[in-house]
């Protein structure tokens, strides 16, 4: 029985096109890029054809500007506590409620040790009010970090309107995004919509590169420090020898990505539209989270009343289909989703929430199964539920 993979917001299969262009890297030119002799200068060149792929993949700017890390986490802490530490005269700071933990346990950190933090609500549809963004930046703001798009909802977040907005407040405010989950399904531009975006964060195992991979845009005039510490590499802003496969790699699945970005916002999000319709129509009692919002083409986050999202999951992984409750960094947990919480997502549904996340590689066959297999899970997960009563298929509370 074939694998219905639809959980890739937590992870992505590497592309064959981009462990092709990998491989050389691992064997033939396997050299510390670091090193004098002329064996190591294809290494090197390696890593600059890499910047300069990914700055035209952004919009085309000064590839310099690009820094390479080992994941969106090390990026994102990377941009926060770098911008902290080289503006301790400037105290607070903005966020979500809703943003990844590498940003929002950052955050809570740093709210620990004596900065004044905002974290923003946002309605049942996960959106972001932005008259509560304008009443909390202040003259003496540092930093604001808002994603573009949730990595459980696939909401997206109005980042050019809201830096636009802080530099008007304060040109000194320093902008931060986190794009993981948003390259290769939205166009992403630093050059035009995003020119007043000063940090921006992204990972390769959510393109279809591999793990271990990320990348830190850091904006020219930028005031910032490096955070990790220890070596010359990447002119002195990250420490470490370079993992040369994995930078060609992210760089070779950023080009296939933006050209994929068609394909993203036409067929899959037919794909999405599509499995989405067919479940409201033959499970009762289910809720899609951010339905009314501007999302992601790819993501479909279901509230289905009643029953226990692991459940779920367990039994649709009995039917060859791998998908999940929420953020893979939380996975272990069964604390209910903090982006569900903060959307308000009713008692009875928080539990049982469903994250099925699309990639170009899903097709119609993948959308038939789950069709074909959910609802039957559910119905029959409900005939044990406290929740429901069977009889009359509606909640019973």
């Amino acid at each position: 029985m074939k694998t219905v993979y639809v959980d890739n917001n937590a992870t992505t299969a590497i592309a064959p096109e981009v462990l092709e262009v990998m491989q050389p890297y691992f064997t033939t030119d396997y050299f510390n890029p670091s090193a004098m002799y002329e064996a190591a200068k294809s290494s090197a060149e390696a890593i600059q054809r890499a910047r300069e792929t990914i700055s035209r993949c952004l919009g085309g700017f000064d590839p310099e500007q690009i820094l390479f890390t080992a994941s969106a986490t090390e990026s994102n802490n990377s941009a926060l506590f770098g911008t902290i530490q080289a503006n301790p005269e400037r105290r607070h700071i903005i966020t979500t409620a809703i943003e990844h933990s590498s940003v929002l346990e950052v955050c809570k950190e740093l709210q620990r040790r004596g900065l004044d933090v905002d974290f923003l609500p946002v309605n049942r549809q996960g959106q972001l009010a932005l008259d509560d963004y304008v009443k909390a930046l202040r003259r003496d703001t540092l930093l604001v970090s808002i994603m573009l798009a949730n990595n459980e909802t696939g909401v997206c977040y109005p980042v050019a309107e809201l830096s636009r907005i802080a530099k008007e407040t304060n040109p000194k405010i320093v902008v931060h995004t986190d794009a993981t989950q948003a390259i290769g399904k939205l166009t992403v531009d630093l050059q035009s919509d995003l020119k007043h975006v000063d940090l921006l964060s992204f990972s390769g195992h959510k393109l279809h590169a591999p793990k271990g991979v990320g990348a830190l845009f850091v904006r020219r005039g930028t005031r910032w420090r490096p955070f990790i510490l220890g070596g010359h590499q990447e002119q002195g802003r990250r420490a470490g020898t370079e993992n040369v496969p994995y930078i060609v790699g992210l760089a070779k699945a950023c080009e296939l990505a933006v050209a994929s970005v068609a394909d993203e916002q036409t067929r899959v999000r037919s794909l999405r539209d599509r499995l989405q319709k067919a479940l409201e129509e033959r499970i009762p009692a289910l809720e899609v989270n951010g339905r009314e919002a501007v999302r992601l083409p790819n993501t479909l986050n279901l509230s289905i009343h009643g029953i226990e999202g692991e459940a779920i999951l367990y039994e649709l992984s009995r039917y060859g289909i791998c998908a999940s409750s929420g953020s893979a960094c939380s996975s272990d947990s069964l604390e209910p989703s903090h982006v569900l919480k903060a959307m308000a997502v009713p008692f009875t549904a928080i539990h049982g929430s469903l994250r099925i996340s699309l990639s170009r590689y899903n097709d119609e066959e993948d959308i038939e199964r789950i069709i074909a297999t959910l609802p039957g899970i559910v119905a029959n997960l409900r005939k044990l539920s406290p929740y429901w009563d069977d009889n009359r298929n509606c909640l019973d509370i």
